[in-house]
């Protein structure tokens, strides 16, 4: 009994964004999403990209989520060269919607509220540059609202946010191991429950 208590109160503090060994043999990338017409895009770190994916899969007017890297110097980099912390990436979730079901605020509503923006490369246990908080805008229009978003979500913070606000760069999809990570181990990896679970709680989303 006492180890099954110690173990309940010591798996938030040990929960960290790594995946199943056994689930690495499908370490092909995903493909890249496809962006229908009239769809904006945009791509978003905020820790690992587990959680985001998860959030934003259930967003109406997001066509899709997918889970990737960005913003670093290692072309076609691999989830082991990411967590290295020498490649420059970050870990991030390239989001499809439709500007006629969702805006793009409410797409930003939903970053702020899914992460803590203030903590320097790092979110909860998990620590490095690829946790860091970001924007990557894919035009004008956004890095101007991706600006004014930052700005008015300081409100909400005692702290100074440290999201970097930045031009798009490549996107290099993560393995497939990683895509709909949460769905397909909501029962399995202890990182989804005592992590993700609480921010899909927080958003009241299915979880």
């Amino acid at each position: 009994m006492f180890r099954k208590l110690l173990l309940f109160f010591l798996a938030p503090a040990l929960a960290c964004c790594e995946p199943d060994a056994a689930m690495k043999d499908d370490a092909a990338p995903a493909e890249k999403p496809k962006v229908p017409e009239g769809a904006e895009v945009i791509t978003l770190g905020a820790g690992c990209f587990w959680c985001i994916e998860a959030a934003y899969r259930q967003l109406d007017g997001v066509h899709s989520a997918t889970s990737g890297y960005m913003g670093g110097t290692v072309a076609n980099p691999t989830y082991e060269q990411i967590c290295s912390k020498t490649t420059g990436h970050a870990e991030v979730v390239q989001v499809v919607f439709d500007p006629k079901k969702v805006t793009a605020e409410r797409v930003l509503a939903w970053f702020w509220d899914l992460h803590d923006p203030t903590t320097l490369n790092r979110q909860g246990n998990d620590e490095g540059p690829q946790y860091r908080s970001a924007i990557f805008y894919h035009s004008d229009a956004q890095k101007t609202l991706a600006e004014a978003s930052k700005k008015a979500a300081q409100a909400n913070f005692d702290k100074p946010i440290v999201t970097e606000i930045t031009a798009a760069a490549t996107f290099y999809p993560a393995e497939k191991y990683h895509q709909n990570y949460y769905e397909q181990n909501k029962s399995k990896n202890p990182y989804c429950k005592y992590v993700i679970e609480p921010k899909l709680k927080k958003l009241k989303l299915k979880h």
